[in-house]
């Protein structure tokens, strides 16, 4: 594991682009089970921490260990596989994919681990059921509306029952009422399985469903505390 028992950790990250600089020496821990919310004003850098924490862009300089193990030192074949087993992916607009229905969809992970299709497929829709989109499992991505759709979103990402779950702005595109409803089916499932969340918002009622929030501004960040 990584210092003080988190399974994921980082310390003095950079990260420029030209001459922009995202990240400025920014910090992060995540515990397995634990909810931190990661905020800040548009162009903080709250996504490009993001990125980096899921090894999807290199950092120019720090560090980051994932399971006690620094994923600089990771070729890309392992970080990719990383990606499609042990991390799952929630975005804002979902990006599920408009030719395939959702019980595809959301069987698509464990397809691309290897697994057939029938298997994946009957893992898929137990996974829907809990999240109680299963009557969907037959439509496609544009018969449902927003919520469904962000929730087979969720779905898909917890269906490889990974270890961590990177959310960026997952209900940034959705009403209160909804979104209130996808933060809640996400961090209860992800608390019952031990998964941790790393969630990039700007909205105070969304980041009220972690345990912690991360504060970045300016390319640097501020563990805060929640307060009990």
């Amino acid at each position: 594991m990584t210092p003080s028992g988190s399974l994921l950790a980082a310390r003095e990250l950079r990260k420029a682009y030209g001459p922009t600089l995202a990240l400025d020496g920014a910090g992060f821990s995540i515990h397995p089970g634990e909810v931190v919310a990661v905020m800040g004003p548009s162009g903080s850098g709250k996504s490009t921490l993001l990125h980096c924490l899921a090894g999807i862009v290199p950092p120019d300089s720090g560090s980051i260990l994932y399971n006690g193990r620094e994923m600089a030192g990771m070729s890309d074949a392992e970080r990719s596989l990383l990606r499609r087993s042990e991390f799952g992916f929630v975005f804002q607009f979902g990006q599920l994919v408009p030719e395939l229905t959702c019980v595809e969809n959301v069987a698509l992970p464990l397809r691309l681990t290897g697994m057939n299709r029938k298997e994946a497929e009957r893992s898929a829709l137990a996974r829907m059921e809990r999240l109680e989109v299963d009557t969907l499992a037959k439509k496609r991505p544009g018969e449902i509306s927003g919520g469904q759709g962000q929730r087979v979103a969720v779905a898909r990402a917890l269906v490889t029952d990974p270890r961590v779950i990177f959310a960026d702005e997952p209900t940034g595109a959705l009403d209160s009422l909804n979104g209130e409803r996808v933060m809640e089916l996400l961090t209860e499932a992800a608390r019952s399985a031990n998964t941790a969340v790393v969630l990039v918002t700007h909205e105070a009622r969304v980041a009220a469903y972690s345990d912690r929030e991360i504060v970045v501004r300016d390319g640097r960040s501020r563990d805060m505390e929640r307060a009990v």
